[in-house]
């Protein structure tokens, strides 16, 4: 008798409802059978969206994502047939970043550490800033020093990319911004002073809302935030209202900016007079590090990583918006924060003042929080020596990376998602592969601790940069 049961079980379909990261559900329940995998649930649901260029998706159960047929999946994990299995659906990128695993070029240049790098929007040119006061420009091609910018009397602490790539600000222990031409390397103008302490961070106004790009926020160890004008050459706001350090800031696609403090806030500033619209309370310690689900089309701007450039800054500012809009979806935009307390939370600022989740599990302060360029996942980096995975719509555990001997002092993700970077006080840095989990590459160089890392936006290149005093270069 029990043999024919189970004959019978075969023949029987998977009650389904498939949905987006968000919850919301596509095509209502489905009946499906049993050896339905991945490849069939593709064409399901670009069917659903009449999607008229096939697009590539993930699938998840519980967070795990779903490999094989739905039977052997119910068989593996004991899942009873009789309840509903919800699977969500997650666009993957179109294309793919090869893991890089070699050093391409070691560059002397700076005299003291390096203790910033950043590639540009398009990808085509790399900028750091160092503790020997300058700001270097390198070229990519040839892997050599292009320009050194020199002018700040102290630490180059922090440099940011205007994102349509015409500009480059960096900012000094001293508390003075400087603005340079990445074509010449020369100031654009003089110092910008303000700031009565150094600079921990420094953000753009989103080229979606204003081309060419103009104004930029800065946050500083002396409590407040400044949001400068380049073409007035000055600052025209000052965000006050933090009581300690402002360490970390963020200018959000909705108009928005985003400042996390030592005081343990994080406070949200509308940036036409400055007022202050939101405070979001929940962390016991400092607050490092803030991260936005849209960080990565911020960033880029109207660049992608098919290298095309824009004759305009209203064609720059019209696909830089399609880019947001594709990106952000109907979801509102979230941020997380990590903080000295050892926890992340996951806000929704724009819907709510309290924290959508608290995300525990690190064991050491959280020096460093970013999402995934999709959005779809948060990496964290701590001083326990781990990096640790989460989604990044629900802020649930996914994954932590382990293999530092040292702390994570920065992360990086490759622009398909599908790969993470990290570098750690112990001289190396690590790629993780996201889909099994793994370490993928170790890329040992270094002589000393890697205080920066990025991976270009085009995919191609990943920069170090640490106490050694040397860029490096890595490639796939």
């Amino acid at each position: 008798m029990e043999v024919e049961t189970e004959q019978g079980e075969t023949g029987k379909s998977v009650m389904c409802v498939l949905t987006d990261p968000e919850g919301t559900t596509l095509g209502g329940t489905m009946y499906l059978p049993q050896n339905v995998g991945p490849i069939q649930l593709q064409q399901i649901v670009n069917t659903l969206l009449k999607n008229e260029e096939k697009l590539p998706y993930a699938f998840y159960i519980s967070n795990q994502e779903l490999l094989v047929p739905l039977g052997n999946y119910l068989e593996k994990n004991k899942v009873s047939m009789e309840k509903t299995l919800s699977i969500v659906y997650q666009p993957q990128a179109v294309f793919r970043i090869r893991p890089v695993n070699r050093c391409s070029a070691t560059i002397a240049g700076h005299t003291e550490a390096v203790l910033s790098v950043a590639f540009s929007p398009d990808g085509r040119q790399l900028a750091s800033g160092s503790g020997d006061t300058t700001v270097r420009l390198w070229d990519l091609n040839t892997q050599t020093p292009m320009f050194t910018c020199t002018g700040h009397k102290n630490w180059v602490l922090c440099i940011a990319w205007a994102p349509d790539g015409k500009h480059l600000v960096s900012g000094s222990k001293s508390g003075e911004l400087q603005c340079w031409d990445p074509q010449t390397g020369k100031p654009a103008g003089n110092p910008l002073t303000g700031h009565k302490k150094w600079i921990t961070g420094i953000s753009w106004e989103p080229v979606h809302l204003n081309a060419p790009c103009r104004r930029f926020v800065s946050a500083s160890k002396d409590g407040d935030a400044r949001i400068w004008d380049i073409s007035l050459k000055k600052c025209v706001i000052c965000l006050s209202g933090h009581t300690l350090a402002v360490t970390c800031v963020k200018w959000g696609g909705n108009g928005v900016i985003y400042t996390g403090s030592q005081d343990c806030t994080i406070k949200v500033w509308e940036t036409s007079q400055g007022k202050l619209i939101r405070e979001l309370k929940g962390h016991g310690h400092w607050v490092n590090s803030l991260a936005l689900s849209t960080e990565y089309v911020l960033r880029t701007g109207a660049f992608d990583h098919t290298g095309k450039q824009y004759s305009s800054p209203e064609e720059m500012k019209k696909v830089a918006l399609e880019r947001y809009n594709k990106m952000k979806g109907n979801a509102p935009e979230r941020l997380v924060s990590g903080s000295d307390d050892f926890t992340m939370f996951l806000w929704e600022p724009a819907v709510s003042k309290h924290h959508k989740v608290r995300m525990t599990g690190h064991q050491q302060l959280v020096n460093h929080v970013y999402f995934s360029p999709d959005g779809q996942w948060v990496a964290s980096a701590s001083f326990d020596k781990s990096v640790k995975l989460w989604n990044g719509t629900t802020g649930e555990f996914v994954a932590a990376f382990r293999g530092h001997v040292g702390p994570v002092y920065q992360i990086s993700w490759s622009a398909d998602s599908r790969l993470l970077l990290s570098g750690s006080k112990d001289s190396t840095l690590k790629v993780w592969d996201i889909r099994t989990k793994k370490l993928k590459q170790d890329l040992p160089g270094h002589a000393d601790e890697v205080f920066a890392v990025d991976w270009s936006p085009d995919g191609e290149k990943v920069a170090s940069g640490g106490k050694d005093r040397v860029l490096k270069l890595w490639m796939g």
